[in-house]
């Protein structure tokens, strides 16, 4: 275990943090940060509709989802190449390519136009099952716009700034729409299907019960590094978002959801994420009553945020990460929580999500009743709250015997 440490310590962490600063990695982390409101907008209104499926008087507003968690793709677009310029240096060209990536998109989405100009286009393809036609755009974009940055043409020239700067800004646009427009309106290519089609088997594994565990694991093993989860934004928000988008349009045509992978499952529930990450919540609890003076301090500052799922304090004041005691059971609890949850809602004892509530700090059950719209999830969450307890008190009580032993040390010390 200590070689296994050391060489995580000292070798593995500081390649993936090297990994994640990489501007094509650290640029669609943050896109995938900066789209959050726009999900949370949409988030609002579905628990606002909770409340109004009870008061159905209530005024409906659906054309607020339809422009802010139905445009993701679109938004997408624009924040991956607005997010490549700023992270590879291209400051100036931020905006431009932004929106550059916004009229692709817009192509990539296949539009029809007739013989009156009435334009007319699939809107769903604007919205969350466009998050990677989204991130295709902004990348070709930004490829041709770093080229041109790299060339600078004109860098030399005697012609003034502002010139120089309308050309090269011209020459990617160009590039860019042009190629599309070739692509598109020529050869006829319905780049939004064949985008999607590429993906499709990564998005297809996300849902299925392996890849549902693997990405959770993935997640917390590194989280227990202390590399965050949002690393792995770029990952999980396209196929979370197409889940939670599927189960909702399914619901709408009468049929029953059937996807498990979505944020509303694994982070809203609060069943997976009982606590935070790798479900800390009873560790926390454990610590409050701890013989230990330390761990029953940090136990009790940290509790508040615990219950709900807010567990940065206690990863770093335990602490979790780098500390293979604690780590050990964070990883086994990765596992158990996911296959208890899919296990259930796939074989009917618990309501898989149909409505998009990206609201994760709400305590649980209350969020797991909320979110899934079943009471049996109160006795799933008694169910995992024990696995998940069982699985921390015995690394729990080794960790606690260790830091009773140094407090006593320090005190004769002392």
């Amino acid at each position: 275990m200590k070689r296994f440490m050391n060489w995580l310590t000292n070798s593995f962490t500081p390649t993936m943090n090297k990994f994640s600063q990489k501007p094509v990695v650290a640029a669609l982390s943050s896109s995938m940060q900066k789209i959050i409101p726009f999900i949370l907008t949409g988030s609002c209104i579905h628990l606002y509709n909770v409340l109004r499926s009870y008061i159905p008087a209530l005024p409906n507003f659906i054309r607020i989802i339809n422009f802010s968690f139905g445009m993701l793709g679109l938004l997408t677009a624009f924040m991956v190449a607005n997010q490549m310029m700023e992270k590879l240096g291209h400051t100036k060209y931020t905006i431009n390519a932004g929106l550059t990536a916004i009229s692709v998109f817009i192509m990539f989405i296949k539009p029809v136009i007739d013989a009156n100009g009435m334009f007319s286009v699939e809107f769903n393809r604007f919205g969350p099952t466009g998050i990677i036609v989204g991130i295709a755009a902004g990348y070709m974009v930004s490829i041709l716009f770093h080229l041109v940055g790299r060339l600078n043409p004109l860098g030399d020239s005697s012609l003034p700034d502002f010139v120089i700067g309308w050309v090269q800004n011209i020459i990617p646009i160009i590039t860019s729409i042009g190629l599309t427009v070739f692509l598109t309106f020529y050869l006829n290519i319905d780049l939004f299907a064949l985008v999607l089609l590429t993906f499709s088997p990564i998005q297809n594994f996300g849902q299925t019960l392996p890849g549902f565990v693997l990405l959770i694991f993935l997640m917390t093993f590194f989280y227990t590094l202390g590399i965050s989860h949002w690393l792995w934004n770029g990952v999980k928000t396209p196929i979370f978002m197409a889940g939670i988008a599927a189960n909702i349009a399914a619901v709408e045509a009468g049929l029953a959801p059937m996807n498990i992978a979505t944020n509303e499952a694994v982070f809203t529930a609060g069943l997976i994420t009982m606590g935070g990450m790798g479900a800390t919540l009873t560790l926390n609890l454990l610590m409050c009553f701890s013989k230990s003076k330390s761990l029953k301090t940090v136990g009790r500052l940290t509790i508040l945020p615990s219950i709900f799922n807010i567990n940065e304090p206690i990863m770093y004041s335990a602490p979790i990460v780098m500390n293979p005691l604690l780590m050990v059971p964070m990883w086994i609890n990765s596992i158990t929580g996911p296959l208890v949850v899919w296990f259930t809602m796939r074989s009917g004892l618990l309501n898989i999500p149909s409505k998009m509530i990206q609201v994760g700090q709400i305590p649980a059950p209350l969020s797991s009743v909320m979110i899934t719209e079943d009471l049996r999830a109160i006795l799933v969450y008694v169910v995992l709250f024990l696995i998940y307890l069982a699985t921390w008190y015995p690394f729990f009580k080794v960790y606690e015997k260790q830091r009773i032993a140094e407090e006593q040390s320090e005190a004769l010390n002392g």
